[in-house]
């Protein structure tokens, strides 16, 4: 028993936990990523077009 937890409480517990920080660690790869947004030569806009907003 942990701080008057049973194991029954702890395993179901777990998955709970896994999943907080799964979709953590998701929410901040996705922030970090959007520095990347379009600077790819796959999806970058055409010569002339500097003064255009971004497209997202």
């Amino acid at each position: 028993m942990v701080l008057g937890l049973d194991k029954r409480a702890l395993w179901g517990a777990l998955p709970l936990l896994g999943f907080a920080i799964g979709h953590f660690l998701d929410k901040k790869e996705t922030e970090r990523m959007t520095m990347f947004r379009d600077k790819s030569a796959l999806y970058g806009r055409p010569a002339g077009s500097e003064g255009k907003a971004p497209s997202w």
